[in-house]
C-alpha cells in the first residue's frame, strides 16, 4: 500500500483503485499472476471476484471498496485533475464492506486460497467510533478503528433479515494512513481485513 500510495495517492473510482493495485502488484512481484473480475463458483451461485492473485503455492482473493467524500485537486507530475463526489450513505459503505468479508469467507474454501477485503476512503465517519449511547440501524456493521468484527451481525436489530451476516472468523480492525492531500477531506486511510482459508478446505 505504501508503494501504491507513492504512485497513486488518490483514485477516480473503485475500478481505478483495482487497476492501480494490480499494476503495483505486478511491479513489486511480477511472478504473481493477477486477474480482474474472476468468476467464483460456490455451492449455489456464480459470483465475480474483483481480483485474484496467484503465486507459486497459494492464491489471494481480493475485494475492493473505495468510498469518498467531496474532494477536488490536481495530483502528480502532470497535474491530473480529480473530482471526487460525496457518497453520503456511510451505512451502505459499512454494510457492503462486511458483505465482502462474508463473500470472501465463502470463496476461501480451499486450503491454498486466502482473502483480503480492502477499503480506501477519505470519509472519517468510517474510522471514527460512533457517539456513545447512539444506536443506528447499522450498529452491528460499524467498522471504526479498534472494533472487532465477529459472529452474527444484524441490520436494524434483525428487522431486515436479508442483511444479516454470520462471520466465521474474528477480525480486529486497524485503519492505516494512506495519503494526505491538500484541502478538506484530503486525508485518506485504508482498512485491510485478511481472511484465512476455511479449516478443512480442500487442497488444489
Amino acid at each position: 500500500m505504501a508503494h501504491l500510495a507513492g504512485e497513486r495517492p488518490v483514485f477516480h473510482s473503485e475500478a481505478d483503485l483495482q487497476h492501480g493495485f494490480a499494476r503495483a502488484l505486478w511491479e513489486l512481484a511480477p511472478e504473481v499472476r493477477s486477474r480482474l473480475e474472476v468468476r467464483q463458483h460456490t455451492t449455489d451461485r456464480v459470483e465475480r471476484l474483483d481480483l485474484l492473485c496467484a503465486g507459486p503455492s497459494a492464491r489471494t482473493a481480493i475485494e475492493f471498496k473505495y468510498w469518498t467524500r467531496r474532494w477536488t485537486g490536481d495530483v502528480g507530475p502532470d497535474d491530473e485533475r480529480f473530482i471526487l463526489k460525496s457518497q453520503a450513505a456511510t451505512d451502505l459503505a459499512r454494510r457492503n464492506f462486511i458483505f465482502d468479508i462474508a463473500r470472501l469467507e465463502r470463496f476461501c474454501d480451499r486450503a491454498d486460497q486466502q482473502g483480503l477485503a480492502l477499503i480506501v476512503s477519505n470519509d472519517p465517519l468510517l474510522w471514527t467510533p460512533p457517539p456513545e449511547g447512539k444506536r443506528t440501524r447499522d450498529h452491528d456493521f460499524r467498522i471504526h478503528q479498534g472494533r472487532t468484527l465477529e459472529g452474527t451481525l444484524l441490520w436494524a436489530g434483525g428487522s431486515y433479515v436479508p442483511n444479516t451476516r454470520v462471520l466465521h472468523g474474528s477480525y480486529p480492525l486497524d485503519w492505516q494512513p494512506y495519503s494526505q492531500l491538500p484541502g478538506p477531506c484530503g486525508e485518506f486511510r485504508y482498512l485491510a481485513v485478511f481472511i484465512d482459508p476455511r479449516p478443512g478446505g480442500s487442497p488444489v
